[in-house]
């Protein structure tokens, strides 16, 4: 019986080892993808916002040509007046 139990225990424990090192094979890869989504998210934060960026600029650059080029037939037509 005593031989039996200490089976048993000796089994429970490298069970119970076993069971830790995939608790922690676990851990380790949800964390990896866990770093590898922040990545992602991260870079296509980024690109949204560089994107924003240059129609913003692109926006500001026509707007400055229009404002531009009002003002100067404006100021043409009171010169000819």
């Amino acid at each position: 019986m005593a031989m039996r139990m200490r089976q048993s225990l000796a089994q429970l424990e490298q069970e119970f080892r076993q069971e830790v090192q995939l608790d922690r094979s676990r851990r380790e890869t949800l964390r990896r993808h866990a770093v590898r989504r922040s990545r992602v998210r991260s870079h296509e934060r980024d690109i949204r916002r560089s994107s924003m960026r240059y129609w913003m600029l692109i926006l500001s650059l026509v707007a400055t040509a229009v404002v531009v080029t009002i003002a100067m037939f404006e100021t043409l037509y009171q010169l000819l007046s």
